[in-house]
């Protein structure tokens, strides 16, 4: 008898406005996310590449693409979690993120872990 392996991640994300970093007069709004990934799943898996879809207030979109990240390409067992900070620039003070993590289990096996949509807002923006 087999058991089901599950290929399951959390997810969070939390973010920050960085004012010293940022100039409202230049329409350059700057915010850092940190990130937790949890393998909540019953099989080990690596982080492999990452794809992000950031939109600011005005539907601009941009799509970023690469591998890993922060330079890393975290194994995590079951039950482990990974977190990391990284940042993005909005020409706007509101946007939104989402995108996924490409996964390979360590039995082979490929997947894309969802990364829900985050919003990214300027405090005193939004009531």
């Amino acid at each position: 008898m087999s058991s089901v392996k599950h290929y399951e991640f959390s997810i969070s994300v939390s973010t920050q406005f960085v004012p010293d970093q940022s100039d409202v007069d230049e329409n350059r709004y700057v915010f850092t996310y940190t990130v937790k990934i949890t393998n909540t799943g019953s099989i080990a898996a690596q982080l492999i590449s990452r794809h992000w879809v950031i939109t600011d207030a005005n539907q601009n979109v941009q799509e970023v693409r690469g591998l890993g990240v922060v330079g890393e390409q975290p194994f995590l067992k079951p039950g482990e979690t990974f977190e990391y900070t990284s940042g993005t620039m909005l020409n706007t003070p509101v946007g939104t993120m989402h995108g996924s993590y490409h996964m390979t289990a360590e039995d082979g096996k490929q997947f894309d872990s969802p990364i829900p949509s985050f919003m990214l807002c300027m405090p005193r923006v939004l009531h």
